[in-house]
């Protein structure tokens, strides 16, 4: 018994040896710092070109949207009554964003009747902020507590830095967009709290129309990982 327990022992901590080599090696090759920011007015322009070329009005009248995200995350958002039903394994959230405390939480087709339902709110919202980000990001730019300049990355390639000094899960998270000749976004770095390395890049690609006449994109790429957003829709 103790042999297999040095074994295992053994086999853990080659493990864990692999995957801090794995981070440093990660880290040493991509991170970057946020940065230097510059001439805020002219990334308004910027973010208005990119909104021009999204359709923002057709966007501003989408009531509708719904889609899953990997991890078997559900959503149907109405956007005009700031409802959206969240939904994973038995667990299905009518979620109200402006009153969170008000939604009404359903496990295996039955009202929950727990008193302490605040666990299974929290979760909703969290997976809403996050999951929301990566379908409709780049309608986001002028939102309140967002602040806009031009900036440029470790290889000069100039960009619309974005932070959310205010909202959602995680304030303070910065992304750089990279924007095509035409003014759509090509993908994103990220400075966020829950990744350690800064400056990652994640594509925005497969953008696809929508009923409601915006056009989304439905596949993100970062390093070795796909985000493919699946049954995508958008209509009123």
């Amino acid at each position: 018994m103790k042999k297999i327990a040095k074994i295992l022992g053994k086999f853990l901590l080659g493990i864990v040896i692999t995957l801090l080599i794995v981070f440093t090696v990660l880290y040493l090759a991509y991170n970057e710092p946020v940065p230097q920011v510059s001439d805020s007015s002219k990334a308004d322009v910027l973010a208005r070109q990119m909104l021009t070329a999204l359709n923002y009005d057709a966007y501003q009248n989408t009531r509708y949207l719904s889609w899953t995200f990997p991890g078997g995350h559900h959503y149907v958002w109405d956007k005009d009554q700031y409802n959206v039903e969240v939904s994973w394994s038995d667990v299905q959230v009518q979620l109200n964003l402006k009153k969170p405390n008000t939604s009404t939480v359903t496990i295996n087709g039955k009202p929950y009747t727990n008193n302490d339902k605040t666990d299974y709110i929290e979760t909703a919202l969290s997976y809403f902020h996050n999951d929301s980000f990566w379908v409709v990001a780049p309608y986001k730019v002028f939102d309140e507590g967002v602040t806009r300049s031009i900036a440029k990355n470790e290889a000069g390639e100039e960009g619309l830095l974005v932070t959310y000094t205010s909202g959602g899960t995680t304030p303070g998270d910065s992304y750089l967009w990279h924007l095509d000749e035409n003014g759509r976004p090509k993908g994103y770095q990220m400075w966020v709290d829950i990744i350690p390395i800064g400056g990652l890049y994640a594509s925005w690609d497969n953008w696809q129309p929508m009923e409601s006449g915006i056009s989304l994109a439905t596949l993100h790429s970062l390093l070795v990982l796909d985000i493919d957003i699946e049954n995508l829709k958008a209509w009123n």
